[in-house]
């Protein structure tokens, strides 16, 4: 048993859509979620109040947040409606040390906490587990990060790297989305917004009113293929992740794929559907080497919460702090 097991302390996953705030503690090495609320962030006046009413007598939080966690605590992200800072929200939520760490740098840090029954083969070998991890996935935007063999973790933006594209009809879609803006990023189609954006882009293509208002409506109207542009957006956002997927993978040398995000879980089927395979591997003459990288989609509805209390429990002593 360690010093800090059966030490109750928050853990929080904050995206730009939902926040999930949870009880953690460690017993016996494992990282065990007590309880979990989610809540939308839209509405909520600050960070602190979202942990305010699950606090008690917790005096320490590990914080996951969509957005860039610079040297002194402070957060840069365009997805959060309120200034984010550790300081000022250990502050005005009564705490005496708070954590924050970028969001996906956080799933990082829980792959080795993931169980079985939480993964799904996308494509690659099965039961394959690598070295080097790439964990990536799309929500109100597209997150990255690397964990390498000895444990560290390297966080990344690359959903802000400009979005490439590898057919005709994707071209289109960039044109497109050139004629709105100077620079077109991977956030601008891979995320919940972006598969938004990209079937409204088909659409004026294709000269057709857009029949939908959300991510959700452009999902359900594919899988019942009551609306042929909403079924084209979402296998050309499957087919595009892929070769994002493959282009980090070849980047990094990564050899295995661990794709998250809430995006990635309504899309599913079409995942699955092989548009995704074919793109991923589809780098010439590194198609062998593709081949052999596993990719797992994480279905693990504690994902950020375990790892930013993973990330904070290699960081800081529970008890190092009044």
């Amino acid at each position: 048993m360690t010093r800090t097991d059966n030490v109750e302390f928050l853990a929080a996953d904050i995206g730009g859509t939902h926040a999930r705030v949870a009880r953690v503690a460690c017993r016996d090495g494992r990282i065990v979620v007590l309880e979990q609320h989610v809540a939308q962030v839209s509405g909520t006046r600050s960070l602190a109040a979202l942990l305010e009413h699950r606090r008690s007598s917790i005096t320490h939080a590990a914080i996951a947040v969509a957005g860039v966690v610079n040297d002194d605590g402070d957060v840069l992200s365009e997805k959060l409606p309120w200034p984010i800072s550790a300081s000022r929200v250990a502050n005005e939520a009564g705490l005496a040390h708070v954590g924050l760490v970028n969001d996906f740098e956080a799933v990082a840090h829980a792959i080795p906490h993931l169980r079985e029954a939480s993964l799904t083969h996308v494509c690659g070998p099965v039961g394959v587990a690598g070295k080097t991890a790439l964990a990536l996935g799309p929500g109100t935007g597209m997150g990255s990060a690397l964990r390498l063999d000895d444990g560290r973790v390297i966080p990344s933006e690359a959903g802000h790297a400009a979005l490439a594209v590898g057919t005709p009809r994707e071209c289109d879609l960039l044109r497109w989305l050139l004629q709105q803006r100077s620079h077109v990023d991977n956030d601008r189609v891979l995320s919940g917004p972006g598969l938004l954006e990209a079937y409204r882009g088909l659409c004026s293509i294709d000269a057709v009113t857009p029949l939908h208002a959300s991510p959700a409506d452009v999902v359900t109207a594919a899988s019942t293929r009551s609306d042929r542009h909403a079924l084209e957006a979402v296998e050309l956002f499957c087919a595009m992740l892929g070769s994002f997927a493959g282009d980090l993978v070849v980047t990094f040398n990564a050899d295995a794929v661990y794709l998250a995000g809430g995006v990635a879980a309504h899309v599913k089927p079409f995942l699955l559907d092989g548009g995704f395979a074919k793109r991923f591997v589809d780098k010439g003459v590194l198609h062998p080497m593709m081949e052999r990288v596993p990719v797992c989609l994480v279905e693990e509805p504690h994902l950020g919460v375990i790892g930013a209390a993973a990330w904070y429990l290699e960081r800081h002593d529970l008890f190092s702090f009044p």
